[in-house]
């Protein structure tokens, strides 16, 4: 006898002050359910809505075993699909699916994927300062825990959210305001102090965050070259990746892309061309476990290596599931890890109580001298806490970062 989808709710919590939405499948057998993750932190109730009011009437019912049939189910009901909101709404389902399978076999989920090619995976954490002094400090803390690459950036990513800046035309509205010349003298100095002052046994990486134009992005990889870096983030924004054939061209800077794809379309060329080094996609923005299982062996015959975006903005539920792919995956490079075990300069920037994180994700995995561990418990190995979750509740408050602006007072990609 099949074992069926009885229900499937949403639970929404910030232990940590960023929205958390994670969906809960439960099943015909009573002590059978599995997790996922759908965070989208800026429009959580409505994956919330998508997930509540047409995927659980869609999937109540269904065999819990057809995983792919029911990815493609939820993919096509909409018609019109590879949207964030139905994505991440997807793929708190599909997580949910693969948790509760591993449950039937008795085996952690990355086992189903063939078993482990490495037993620890490597990480990188981030460090910001306001000056190099400040930077280098935290790269030390970082480096005193066993992390040794380290995403560095100094002022955010070229600007800080605050009123218009004297030069901005009259009336401009406030944002943040981004300088592309200076932005590039200073990273490009930075880089080169750190170097001077840390040496050449820490592997760095840089976030562009799209933020300037693509031939200002061109220019800022040639300069880094002295650097070595791992690689160089989004240096294009998802609109204009074509420039990635150019700058492919001009510069041996490594380049990792992908953190806003949601489409097939959009990676299937980069890496077919091998113009990126990493594909660096948000998995429930994907769609769950399911595509991004196949975008890693996609990935795999072209020499592409996964990073997948790892951020505060997602549960303990989605870095698992991150981790139990990074296990399983030939072509793996490395490990964006937001941290459950924050050091002492994020602690004090925390939005929330320190522990709360773990407390309403019993099992959250933990980094340990640069390494995450997996669990050997079946599953995902993650559980929550409700009534934990119900103490740090959401908000819908308005989202500010992204009014990132040129010096005219006009939008650019943030």
């Amino acid at each position: 006898m099949s074992i069926t989808i009885r229900n499937i709710r949403t639970i929404y919590t910030a232990p940590e002050g960023i929205n958390l939405v994670v969906i809960k499948v439960e099943t015909s057998e009573p002590e059978l359910y599995g997790l996922g993750c759908a965070t989208f932190a800026y429009r959580h109730l409505a994956v919330g809505a998508v997930v509540e009011e047409y995927l659980r009437p869609l999937l109540v019912g269904q065999d819990v075993s057809n995983i792919d049939q029911l990815w493609q189910m939820m993919h096509y009901n909409a018609y019109w699909r590879n949207g964030p909101i139905s994505n991440n709404a997807i793929s708190g389902v599909d997580m949910a699916l693969w948790d509760i399978k591993g449950k039937l076999a008795k085996m952690p989920v990355y086992q189903l994927f063939g078993g482990r090619l490495r037993e620890g995976v490597p990480i990188y954490r981030h460090a910001e300062g306001r000056d190099l002094d400040e930077l280098c400090d935290r790269i030390e803390e970082y480096r005193a825990q066993g992390v040794t690459h380290i995403r560095c950036q100094c002022g955010g990513y070229g600007g800080e959210y605050g009123s218009a800046p004297a030069s901005a035309p009259h009336g401009a509205p406030d944002g943040v305001y981004l300088n592309a010349e200076q932005y590039i003298r200073n990273t490009v100095e930075l880089f080169s102090s750190l170097r001077q002052r840390l040496g050449d046994d820490l592997q760095f990486v840089h976030d562009v965050h799209s933020r300037i134009q693509p031939i200002d992005a061109i220019r800022l990889a040639k300069l880094l070259e002295p650097a070595h870096l791992m690689y160089l983030e989004d240096p294009v924004s998802t609109e204009q990746t074509d420039w990635l054939r150019q700058l492919r061209r001009q510069t041996s800077t490594p380049i990792a892309q992908g953190e806003l794809f949601n489409n097939p379309a959009e990676w299937k060329p980069l890496i077919a061309e091998q113009l990126i080094d990493y594909i660096r996609c948000h998995i429930s923005q994907l769609g769950g476990i399911t595509p991004a299982r196949k975008l890693q062996i996609f990935a795999s015959q072209f020499g592409v290596r996964t990073a997948w975006h790892g951020p505060g903005d997602m549960s303990p539920v989605a870095h698992a599931a991150n981790i139990h792919l990074d296990l399983a995956a030939e072509n793996f490079g490395i490990q964006e890890w937001s941290g459950t075990q924050p050091p002492n300069f994020i602690i004090q920037e925390l939005r929330g109580p320190k522990d709360a994180l773990m407390e309403v994700f019993p099992g959250a995995l933990r980094e340990d001298n640069g390494y995450v561990y997996p669990s050997d418990r079946p599953g995902l190995g993650v559980e929550l806490d409700e009534e934990a979750a119900k103490k740090f509740p959401c908000e819908a408050a308005v989202t500010t970062w992204t009014r990132t602006r040129r010096a005219d007072g006009s939008l650019q990609a943030p």
